[in-house]
């Protein structure tokens, strides 16, 4: 089988990655909610396996608006706190109290394992992302339980791109106002190629600052990888949201 040089031979490296090695789920377009910037299959799947309880309180499984008005509420704490603090603490929206992420647990915590086991990580290749202009999408999005945590645009160099056609198209074609890209609602938007990693914890169009990622290789050109990338991000399932 021929080598995939192309961008899309990046991707389909790095997701595959996630999926095979790391126990990512890979979504799809189709469990993505615009309207709220979240993976709305994972998020109430999340919930119903975890707390049914608190679930069935807020009614959203029995009724619509109930349901919208579970998701505004939960946008606007997003907004409000950023996505790391509602993972770390939770949310309470009257009259239940959500858990949105369980913490990586002691060794002698059975209960607690078996909990943080039900933590559902996803990549969604080529999202589509934007209600207003429905063509755009972004190379892939990882997300935590259905809230969205880290954006993706990829290069390669063979291509004749590379990380700074990335961070250029970050600034030039990726909206800040669209929903997915507002301050406070990822963590971080990486610019990858297969050499070198550079981060924005906040776009703003073209004043957007991006640093490096990767702790650098050979005079600084990236950390490398055994398969001959240069990969500085650890998505590692039992390491994700630890320390952040």
């Amino acid at each position: 089988m021929p080598t995939n040089t192309r961008e899309s031979g990046l991707e389909t490296l790095i997701v595959d990655w996630l999926v095979t090695r790391n126990g990512f789920e890979q979504g799809a377009n189709e469990d993505y909610n615009k309207d709220f910037a979240i993976d709305e299959t994972r998020l109430f799947r999340f919930l119903e396996d975890t707390q049914p309880k608190q679930v069935e309180l807020l009614g959203v499984r029995q009724n619509e608006l109930k349901r919208t008005q579970f998701l505004n509420r939960l946008t606007g704490e997003i907004a409000k706190r950023g996505v790391i603090d509602v993972l770390r603490n939770g949310v309470k929206i009257y009259p239940a109290s959500l858990v949105m992420f369980y913490m990586t647990p002691s060794d002698k915590n059975a209960a607690a394992k078996v909990l943080f086991e039900k933590n559902i990580f996803s990549v969604t290749r080529q999202l589509m992302y934007s209600k207003d202009s429905t063509k755009l999408s972004l190379d892939f999005c990882i997300f935590v339980n259905g809230l969205p945590v880290i954006t993706c645009e990829l290069k390669n160099q063979l291509t004749k791109q590379d990380v700074e056609d990335a961070v250029y198209q970050y600034k030039t074609d990726r909206n800040p106002k669209e929903l997915l890209f507002q301050f406070k609602r990822c963590m971080v938007h990486f610019a990858v190629d297969d050499a070198r990693i550079k981060f924005c914890t906040k776009l703003d169009g073209k004043v957007s600052w991006f640093l490096p990622f990767d702790k650098g290789y050979n005079d600084g050109a990236g950390k490398r990888h055994h398969d001959g990338l240069f990969v500085e991000a650890d998505f590692h399932k039992n390491g994700a949201c630890r320390n952040h």
